[in-house]
């Protein structure tokens, strides 16, 4: 049963090597091969997710350095997480890609990264996680250049090169872990060897800071967070979707690896480097809310809002707190149904009207009620309002925060999310109320139905739906996730 691990890793690759050979000449086969190929994927790690699988070793480099692939309840979590939004994804390519160019290099790029995030999820130790982080930078990359504009091409390099900045410093927690520890798997309290490390505890916290740091560039974490604004106004909204609900989630997968399994979360609980970890995180939540509610091109202003919701979960790792850490995986969660919701959203109405910029929606409600009213929905449960899943998200991470004893962020933590959702509300609220209160002077009878088709409705309607089921019945992923933390924290 171990080799079932290979299909989700192997799958999308092999899939995008057969657009790239031999590729489909009608554009609509196209499309349909990689949906076709998304759902495969979908379900093959599902069935990975419900088996009894065993440890794989793929290569061995060295003795001590090998390549190996697993399954445990983190990375079936994150893996399913995977599946299903690069599905919703390839739903609203479907519409969305129709009269695009290059959409066989699309495509295979989509599944290509989508391989990549599944190798990182079933890292079975350090090395395997850091190939899977550096393809899956790799991969996802040519999502952001896809347009080859002046803009999408600084953009994408600006990705490219916060991501192999940010990996180089993660190269660094990798060698001194293989220093001071055993990298050969990962283990809940992490790996370091009590003799070898006696007396090096100071440059043990400095390496996990540069790797907290260098993997929260992936996760938008100030101050290597300005990617995000910069990678998504130019790209496919598909693309920018998962750069922002998924793909973020990769930096936050790899904190928790590296914390939580590698070095030890005791190595820096009440110490410099949770204090810092703990300031950039909530430095970043009010800044993101801040240039959000700021910017006026629509995309941009929803990347902004990635870089403060994201930063919750890393607020809620870093507190170090079983309660915080349920918060912060049914953040992962939530967010990136929202925020996937949301982009689709704006691409929408860029497909359908032309319009980028949040000062030229008014009206824009009366001509796609439908997608204004899930973005409307979505924009709640991104605030916290119940009984969406974000109030229940956010109620955890507090419930968490002020339960954690750490001097001053006890209490800090909640005000500023609390500051945080107060911005939430004024930067997506006011194009809701722009979009259907256009005012008396507005000319309704100009109004033109513009909504798209099912392509885009569909995955729009799931994903709003997942929304308030997460916040009516949040009993499930609670459980996993607390289970996750009992076993961590």
């Amino acid at each position: 049963m171990k080799y079932l691990l290979l299909i989700p890793v192997l799958f999308p690759a092999a899939s995008a090597l057969f657009l790239s050979i031999k590729p489909l000449k009608n554009p609509t086969a196209r499309r349909l091969f990689t949906l076709a190929a998304l759902a495969l994927e979908l379900g093959a790690a599902v069935l990975c997710a419900v088996a009894a699988t065993d440890s794989l070793k793929l290569v061995s480099i060295a003795s001590d350095l090998d390549i190996v692939l697993t399954l445990d309840s983190l990375g079936r979590f994150f893996s399913l997480l995977v599946a299903f939004m690069w599905l919703m994804s390839g739903l609203f390519s479907q519409e969305y890609m129709a009269r695009e160019e290059n959409t066989g290099r699309y495509y295979a790029f989509l599944l290509l990264s989508e391989g990549a995030l599944m190798l990182l999820c079933f890292a079975g130790n350090y090395l395997t996680l850091y190939l899977g982080f550096e393809l899956m930078t790799l991969m996802s990359a040519p999502l952001a250049l896809h347009t080859q504009t002046k803009e999408a091409r600084r953009g994408g390099m600006k990705y490219l090169f916060y991501s192999v900045f940010g990996a180089c410093l993660a190269l660094f927690g990798f060698f001194t872990v293989h220093a001071y520890g055993d990298i050969s798997a990962f283990t809940p309290g992490g790996v370091l060897d009590a003799a070898r490390s006696s007396g090096h505890e100071i440059f043990l916290q400095i390496a996990l800071m540069l790797t907290v740091v260098g993997f929260g560039a992936k996760a938008g974490m100030f101050p290597l967070h300005s990617w995000l604004p910069a990678a998504h106004p130019e790209a496919p909204a598909g693309a920018s979707a998962l750069l922002s609900g998924v793909i973020t989630k990769a930096g936050v997968l790899s904190l928790i690896r590296v914390v939580y399994y590698q070095f030890g979360p005791e190595l820096i609980r009440g110490t410099w480097v949770q204090y810092t970890w703990l300031s950039l995180s909530l430095v970043t939540v009010f800044l993101g809310s801040m240039l959000a509610y700021k910017e006026t091109v629509f995309k941009k202003r929803l990347a902004y809002s990635t870089v403060s919701q994201v930063s919750y979960v890393l607020f809620g790792l870093a507190l170090l707190e079983p309660v915080a850490f349920t918060g912060a995986l049914l953040h992962v969660v939530v967010h990136s149904a929202i925020k996937n919701a949301l982009f689709f959203t704006a691409g929408a109405v860029i497909l359908k009207t032309g319009k980028k910029d949040v000062r030229q929606l008014r009206g824009v409600g009366k001509e796609m009620p439908v997608t204004m009213w899930c973005f409307t929905l979505c924009s709640l449960g991104l605030i916290g309002i119940p009984p969406f899943g974000g109030f229940v998200s956010k109620w955890y991470l507090a419930q968490g925060s002020l339960n954690s004893g750490v001097p001053v962020f006890s209490w800090l933590g909640p005000v500023v999310l609390l500051i945080s959702a107060l911005l939430t509300a004024g930067y997506l609220f006011s194009v809701s109320i722009r979009a259907f209160f256009p005012g008396e002077d507005f000319d309704y009878s100009a109004v033109t139905r513009r909504e798209p088709t099912a392509w885009i409705t569909l995955p729009l309607l799931l994903l709003t739906a997942l929304t308030l089921l997460i916040g009516l019945f949040p009993d499930f992923i609670v459980n996993i996730a607390s289970a996750v933390a009992g076993m961590l924290v």
